[in-house]
């Protein structure tokens, strides 16, 4: 169970977070910066590896239906994560048909060598991830990969939360996020990637 990198350490706020939630359910506008302050890191991260550049953009038009539903919602800490992450990729999903844009594709072979290297596990290529650097080379995986990834490690669902954002089910979100953490790592310039990713990334968390 102890495994590195994000997921765990987000599950420590999840109590504050569903705390907050409620409170702002209740209309207490400072529990609501505090609920903003706690998913907004993990939202603008996954974003990011969705959309690059407009990510805040989207995030803000996210926010804006978040406030808006904050009512509707019902669950706790870790289910207001995986609500916010399905408003945000709603939100993005348009932002994407309306510019018709192709995700620009992540093949920057110099800065691959200028990366402290060599990452050798699929921990080192997610403690990575948080940098630009990484979410520009996640947007280079299929998108189910690299939506699998981004939901699992930067907005810190579990696999049935990640399947429920997603709508599909969770084996089928696991084996896309370790395909996806396996082709990071390669490409991180890990020789020997370790084969732990069912285990890391199983449903049990």
């Amino acid at each position: 169970m102890g495994h590195g990198g994000e997921p765990r350490r987000v599950k420590a706020y999840d109590g504050e977070l569903g705390a907050a939630v409620a409170r702002a359910q209740e209309g207490d506008e400072a529990a609501f910066a505090v609920a903003y302050r706690l998913v907004q890191p993990g939202l603008l991260g996954y974003l990011r590896g969705l959309v690059g550049d407009d990510a805040e953009d989207v995030a803000s038009d996210a926010w804006l239906e978040i406030s808006r539903d904050l009512g509707r919602f019902k669950g706790d800490g870790a289910g207001f994560r995986g609500w916010s992450a399905t408003i945000a990729r709603h939100r993005a999903l348009d932002h994407l048909r309306r510019q018709k844009v192709r995700p620009r594709s992540a093949a920057l072979e110099q800065d691959m060598l200028d990366l402290p290297g060599p990452h050798s596990t699929h921990d080192q290529a997610l403690e990575s991830l948080s940098t630009e650097y990484a979410l520009e080379l996640v947007r280079g995986l299929p998108r189910d990969q690299a939506e699998a990834v981004l939901l699992r490690v930067v907005v810190g669902l579990d696999g049935p939360g990640a399947a429920r954002v997603l709508g599909k089910r969770p084996g089928a979100v696991r084996t896309a996020a370790h395909r996806g953490l396996k082709r990071l790592a390669r490409q991180l310039g890990g020789e020997g990637v370790t084969d732990e990713g069912p285990r890391t990334l199983g449903e049990s968390t």
